[in-house]
């Protein structure tokens, strides 16, 4: 079976080399940044001094030859900013919302050199509120930019464009989980071909369409054979030896990328810190996946988007609960016990969708009630209200949660709340789950909702944990809409 894959994955690969492939996605992002850049420089302008549109005073030095130079002087000095910051390498492209973050701060970098200038050069006279706006402008348009450009490329991904064949060194449960979470993500680019094992025979079928190729003494015929540009190296499946061995031979060999797993799934999501102790290097496990400035960062996102948010909706929560009280008797609220940050449990708000008598209505289907035992959510829950149907397709049941994150026990953005008893479903991945709070909204919300299996829930959460950052929760903030609009999963 691996070697079916692999062969329909050489049948795909397009004549230009994959080198070529990368060298031309760099030229046209250099192009869209020239360009996006030097169109927000003439937005600033325009909206810092046209008298029609200006948002600022009019009371600066506003010649247009001399900022049009200026822009011409500009250009090229961000455009350096932003190869040194790395946005042209391409460990930092397509690999997730990394990329915007590093537009965020080569922008930021460029615009404090022309504020340095002004103060450094005073006959170099520059308006601060056209400074604001070109900053603003340039990182608005620049990530736009590059998020169409990545659209493209995830498009040529399917034609074969930007495919890295890949073997995955160990076949044990995390080599597993690696090739899963590599070919469920269409979009990471890189085709994993097979395994490659000492303890199994050629040919055995570790998972899915994926065999054993061989043992590591054969490793040099494989990669020739497939093309292989990235090795990836289980660390739980190997030995020190075995790992040091692989790493003498094949880490600095040209145009092949040997990558090393954590191996500590289990507390790699809380972050780790590298300290020197009389000269001997030793790693820290963080105690919570949030400190310092991330922390700061994520409760002004929370306060800024909720505190105005309730003061809009309360009209709409008003005839919500008065629809709620004609269409079933009971309460128009319902409390539900969840966990929270390291291990805290709370009552998370929601409308109320369901019966009150919903227990004695669920005993007289014994199917449902396994079913629901196993993913603890029902398609076809016969407890559900008419008015409730509408609340959770609409997902405004979610609503009330909003009082949850002002008083701290929940995030706009984050992993699914879970019942004490769904614990037991994480495993050792529960350690990791309690260290940031749960969400309204999250990953899983975006990418399908309660039509995805439990393990992928726990998956998609775990990958929030571990790759979380404030642009992170922007863009699940910015799919949420769409997703609920859609309807998808919500049930």
């Amino acid at each position: 079976m691996g070697r079916i894959f692999a062969s329909r994955v050489e049948r795909t690969i397009p004549p230009i080399q994959l080198t070529t492939q990368w060298r031309l996605l760099r030229i046209s992002l250099a192009v869209n940044d020239t360009l996006v850049v030097g169109l927000a420089l003439l937005l600033a302008y325009f909206f810092r001094f046209v008298p029609i549109v200006h948002v600022f005073r009019h009371d600066a030095f506003a010649d247009y030859g001399y900022y049009q130079t200026l822009s011409v002087i500009i250009i090229p000095i961000w455009l350096v900013i932003f190869a040194a910051v790395g946005l042209y390498n391409r460990q930092n492209l397509l690999g997730g919302i990394e990329e915007y973050s590093l537009v965020f701060r080569a922008t930021g970098y460029g615009s404090l050199v022309l504020l340095a200038a002004g103060f450094l050069q005073p006959e170099f006279i520059l308006a601060r509120g056209w400074l604001l706006l070109a900053w603003l402008f340039s990182f608005l348009l620049a990530s736009g930019g590059r998020f169409f450009i990545r659209r493209g490329v995830y498009a040529l991904r399917k034609r074969g464009y930007f495919i890295a064949p890949a073997l995955i060194v160990g076949a044990n449960g995390e080599g597993k989980a690696l090739a899963q979470q590599l070919l469920q993500w269409t979009t990471s680019g890189l085709c994993v071909m097979g395994f490659v094992d000492n303890r199994l025979k050629s040919g055995t079928n570790v998972w899915g369409s994926l065999d054993s190729l061989g043992h590591t003494d054969q490793l040099d015929f494989f990669i020739k054979k497939y093309g292989i540009t990235e090795l990836i190296l289980s660390n739980s499946a190997l030995s020190r030896e075995e790992m040091l061995v692989l790493f003498k031979k094949y880490g600095l060999v040209k145009d092949l990328n040997v990558h090393i797993s954590s191996g500590l799934f289990e507390i790699i999501t809380t972050g780790l810190d590298v300290r020197e102790f009389s000269y001997v290097p030793l790693v820290r496990v963080r105690k919570g996946r949030l400190t310092g400035f991330d922390r700061v960062m994520k409760l002004i996102l929370d306060y800024v988007i909720t505190l105005p948010g309730l003061f809009f909706i309360t009209p709409l929560l008003l005839l919500i609960a008065i629809a709620i009280k004609l269409d079933s008797p009971g309460p128009v609220f319902y409390k539900r016990r969840v966990m929270g940050i390291n291990g805290n449990q709370f009552d998370a708000y929601k409308f109320r969708t369901m019966v009150v008598n919903g227990s004695e209505i669920l005993e007289e289907h014994p199917k449902l009630l396994e079913k629901l035992a196993l993913d603890y959510k029902l398609k076809d829950d016969p407890r559900i209200t008419s008015m409730g149907h509408f609340l959770r397709k609409t997902s405004l049941d979610e609503l009330p949660q909003l009082l949850n994150v002002v008083k701290r026990d929940m995030s706009l953005v984050g992993p699914r709340i879970i019942a004490p008893v769904e614990m037991e479903k994480y495993g050792d991945w529960g350690l990791n789950l309690l260290t940031v709070p749960p969400g309204i909204t999250g990953l899983w919300q975006v990418s399908g909702r309660s039509d995805l299996s439990y393990e992928e829930r726990v998956r998609l959460d775990m990958h929030y944990i571990r790759n979380w950052t404030i642009w992170s929760d922007l863009q699940i903030l910015w799919q949420t809409f769409p997703a609920v609009i859609k309807g998808r999963g919500a049930y």
